[in-house]
Parts: structure tokens; sequence; C-alpha cells
């Protein structure tokens, strides 16, 4: 995993306490002091509002340059909300508890939650703001009860909008750079109120402008009762960095889990009395039915279940139903890629199907309708580098290839197998990793495919079970 800081997240997570007596806050975080700054364009600085700096890497760590002209409490640029002392302290009246996590503590009563996004940034479409929502969400609902479902009028939990400056809240965003979003805890009066500061540099997945999808888990975290981490790295680390994939540190997990539990995992429930249930494959003593890169995830299926790969580790709670991520997915496919949207296709038998992420697009469509000649596709592989990429599909020694843009096989005449020098004619699984070579899976092997050499490499086929599973050679 690449992490490359960038800036100092500078998000707002608002507590609103609900207390009559005020006065015991004016000695305490709120109260101006010879560290209240001028904001830029000669506004004044807001209470909550996050120091500037600059941040740099040391061991994989978000590092911060001493500030000039500032005190050495004041040096690491960081996030304006208030951190709570690690002691046993009273803080409003409660006691905290001695937990490496630090938490606002409140929660949700309920574990099924909606969200509605008000409005979008200008630099994406619609369609893929709603991808990163349901991305950022989907790493607190893997490993929680929760689940979150959009929903696009009438009331929702969660509320997410993308404004400028003064928006209502007392909270006023600053135009490009500084605060980049801010949230409202549960229990308050503003509970699950999202606020994205709608002139920042918006991006998904690189390092050029503000990440989208690393400032909303981080919001979704306060959102759903988490303070900020006090461990470095974590997404609920006050400091914003540049991380892909998106993924939890021990210390998120661990919060999140003293506020709702950890999910439980999911078991195969058969509705007719007479079905055979399909016992759970054992990935060391089989062969898969399809392999693909998804988000820069590797997933293996077999039968109705699949296995999810990050970072070379086999994920908790895996081998999992492939229908808990994609709902309306056959029982078995055939074949998966994802393509250049991120959009996810399926192949089963003489019919594909289309998930934007876990949302079903459309399916299932005839084969035919692509304009293949055949079904029953053995295998799919995107592959090539950036605008070169292109997508094969294999079948029986010969393979086609298809643009999803023009929903099309270029011609409906394949193209012979020898072309993938020292790769067996029928495979069933294909994909690229992140350097670059193609994986070709049949039964148990698989062989690793030179883009240079245009060849198999030597000393392949290797076992995927021992590779990729950890299985023992036996």
């Amino acid at each position: 995993m690449v992490t490359v800081s960038l800036r100092k997240l500078r998000c707002d997570a608002v507590e609103v306490p609900e207390r009559k007596n005020t006065n015991r806050y004016k000695a305490g975080w709120l109260q101006k002091s010879q560290h209240y700054t001028l904001k830029k364009k000669g506004k004044t600085a807001h209470p909550q509002d996050t120091l500037k700096g600059t941040t740099w890497i040391k061991g994989g760590a978000a590092m911060a340059y001493p500030q000039k002209n500032s005190t050495e409490f004041w040096n690491r640029p960081r996030c304006g909300v208030p951190d709570y002392p690690a002691n046993k302290k009273a803080v409003y009246g409660k006691r905290l508890r001695q937990k490496r996590f630090v938490l606002f503590g409140g929660r949700w009563e309920k574990m099924d939650l909606t969200y509605k996004i008000e409005r979008f940034p200008w630099q994406m479409s619609e369609d893929k703001v709603r991808r990163v929502m349901m991305e950022a969400l989907r790493v607190w609902s893997e490993i929680t009860p929760l689940t979150f479902t959009e929903i696009r009028s009438g009331k929702a939990d969660i509320l997410i909008d993308f404004t400028r400056y003064w928006h209502g809240d007392n909270l006023p965003f600053d135009g490009p750079g500084g605060i980049l979003a801010h949230a409202f805890f549960p229990r308050t009066h503003r509970a699950g109120d999202i606020h994205f500061d709608y002139d920042e540099a918006w991006t998904v997945g690189n390092n050029m402008g503000t990440d989208l999808l690393q400032v909303a888990a981080h919001e979704f975290g306060h959102v759903l009762g988490l303070q900020h981490s006090l461990v470095p790295g974590a997404v609920m680390s006050p400091f914003y960095s540049f991380s892909y994939p998106l993924e939890l540190s021990e210390d998120d997990k661990q919060g999140i889990q003293y506020l709702y539990g950890p999910r439980k995992p999911s078991v195969p429930i058969s509705t007719e009395t007479n079905e055979i249930p399909i016992p759970m494959p054992n990935a060391c003593h089989t062969d898969f039915d399809a392999v693909s890169m998804i988000r820069g995830e590797l997933f293996f299926f077999k039968s109705r279940y699949v296995w999810r790969i990050r970072d070379g580790q086999l994920q908790d709670g895996y081998p999992a139903l492939a229908s808990r991520h994609w709902r309306g997915i056959p029982d078995s496919i055939d074949a998966a890629f994802e393509d250049k949207s991120g959009n996810i296709w399926f192949f089963q038998g003489h019919n594909y199907w289309v998930f934007d992420a876990e949302k079903q697009i459309t399916g299932p469509d005839s084969v035919q309708s692509l304009g293949l000649p055949v079904s029953n596709i053995q295998a799919a592989l995107m592959w090539g580098e950036d605008k070169s990429q292109k997508i094969y599909l294999f079948k029986s020694g010969s393979y086609w290839r298809f643009n999803p843009q023009d929903n099309k096989v270029d011609t409906v005449y394949p193209r012979n197998m020898q072309d993938w020098r020292g790769i067996p004619n029928n495979i069933d699984g294909a994909f690229q990793d992140q350097y670059g070579f193609a994986h070709f899976l049949s039964g148990k092997q698989y062989w690793k495919f030179d883009p240079v050499g245009v060849k198999a490499l030597d000393g392949y086929p290797r076992y995927v079970g021992m590779d990729f599973f950890n299985c023992h050679e036996s």
C-alpha cells in the first residue's frame, strides 16, 4: 500500500453539548488565547479551524514540520476538534475509558442507517460521488453489523452536502485549502450531518488533489461516534494522508467494534427443505471459477463463494457468499472484470451482469448483444497500461477483444490463444497485477505472463493455493 502524506485532514467533527450551563466551557478549548490566529483573506479564525502546516514522511507516518512563530503545543498541523485527555479526568461529567481509540460518547441506537446526498462537487459525476460514498461506508459496514442504504428523497439518518463558506451551522468553509469537511456526532442536534467544502480540489485514487474517499471515510467515522485516533496513519487520525487502497487500522477497527460490535460471519441458509446445501470450498484443495482485480483487491470465485485478498493477505470473514457484495449475482460465475469506469462485469452461461460497486446496473442480458458468437466465457482479463488497456474474453483456445464503451467485441472472429505464448488453451480465470503482469489460472495452477517478453515467465506454472492462500505444499 502506497502512502503519500499531502497535508492535514483539516476536518471539524462537531460536538454540540446539550447542557444548560455553558459557563464551564468558556475556559476550555473554545476560549480565544494568544494562539488564536488570523485566517487567510483577513477573516477571523473560527475556534475549531485547523492549524496550518506541512507534513513529511518518516517510517510511513505523517510527521509535522514545526510552525513558525508558534509554541511547541501548536507545532503539529491537526484538525480543530478537541482531543480528550487520555487519563481519567472527568469530561462533561463522565469518566473516560482507558482505550487507545477515542469515542465521543454517543452511538446510533439502530444498525440499519440511511443516507442522502444533497448536493455534489463540480469535479465529479453524481454516479462517481455515489460510488465513493458507498465505498467509504463499506469499510465500516464490513467489520460491524451496520448497514447503509442510499435514499434519494425523504428524511435520511446521514445527510451529505457539498457547500461553500457560510452555510448555516456557524462553521464556515474558507475556499480552497484550510478546512476540508466537518461532521456532527450522534446524539447532537445535527446528528448525522456531514459537510464537505465545495471549493476543494476533490479527486479519487490519486494524490493530485484531496482524495474524497479518504476524507469521507474519516467523516463517516465521526458520524458513527468516533473521535480522532491517537495512532498515526489511522483513518481517524486528524492528519490527512493519501493512502491506497483505503484500509482501516486496528485502532479504527477496535473503536468502531467497541461501539457496534463485530460483524457476524455469513452463514448460507437454505430456504428449500429438499435443497442440498453447497459446502464451503477449501481454497487449498479447489480450483476456481473466476478471479478478478476489483478496487485494487483480488477476488477469487468458486460456486457461490468469494475470497478477498488485500495486500497479499486473506481478509477476515472470507470466504463469504458473493451475494454479500453483489446482490443478484448468479450462484456461480464464469468470468469477471472491472472496467475503467469502475463498473464490474460478471459472465455466466449465456448472460452477463454489470454492477456499479454493489448496485446492479443491468442484467441478466444476453452475451450475444455484445457481439460474442459463443457463451460460457472461461475468463476475462483487463490488460495493458492506462489508455492502452484492453479487455480480452477467453474460451477454449480462442479469445476476443472487447470494448465496453461500444459494448461490442472488435470482431466476431476469434484470435488464437497461441498469441499468449506459454499459456494453456483452457483457462479458468485471469487478472492483471499492480506491476503489469497477467496471471492465468487453470485448475489449481497459474501462469505469470510477462508483458515485455510477451510470454509466460520461466518457473511456471505454480500452485494457486501455495502462493495466494499460504497452503502447504502437500
